[in-house]
């Protein structure tokens, strides 16, 4: 946990394939901790063929019947389902030429939100802009997209910096 937070959370992200596999763990991580899907990273990894999502938007009912035998994902039949529908719909992005980085990015024109939060009780779970990028991804066919989860989403993406103003990894400090 130590790590991820100095080295990824509240980085910005524009890699596709690494986009892409955020958004479904934050999504995987529902009702759960996020230590929960972050020791399971690995597998995932290795299960979801690293996250490349033309592959997963392929994969059949056999498939995802397999998946939710595998000890290293959290197997959760709405959560599996969810990995490949989000595997469509970020096809479907790409299609339009935006992809996840462009659209995400879009919502902040290509600027990361830097808060000034001093203690963690100030940090919100979710904001108006993630219900409206949840709204959206929703009307796309993206599932496991909630305001919170999305929130979730833009924090560890680097869409919104919300380390301590006392933290060494806030841009300020």
């Amino acid at each position: 946990m130590v790590a991820y937070h100095d080295e990824e959370w509240g980085r910005p992200l524009h890699d596709e394939r690494r986009l892409f596999e955020m958004l479904c763990l934050e999504g995987a991580q529902a009702g759960l901790s996020w230590s929960t899907v972050l020791n399971r990273r690995d597998g995932y990894r290795e299960v979801y063929d690293g996250f490349d999502a033309a592959r997963i938007a392929g994969y059949d009912d056999a498939r995802q019947a397999r998946l939710l035998t595998d000890r290293r994902i959290i197997r959760n039949r709405a959560k599996v389902r969810a990995f490949r529908d989000n595997a469509i719909a970020t096809l479907r992005l790409r299609e339009e030429g935006d992809g996840l980085d462009g659209y995400l990015w879009g919502f902040v024109k290509g600027r990361p939100v830097i808060n000034h939060f001093e203690v963690l009780d100030e940090i919100p779970a979710q904001t108006p802009l993630a219900e409206t990028i949840s709204r959206d991804l929703g009307r796309r066919g993206f599932r496991f997209v909630g305001p919170v989860i999305v929130y979730a989403l833009m924090q560890s993406i680097g869409l919104v910096n919300d380390h301590l103003v006392s933290c060494f990894c806030h841009p300020e400090a």
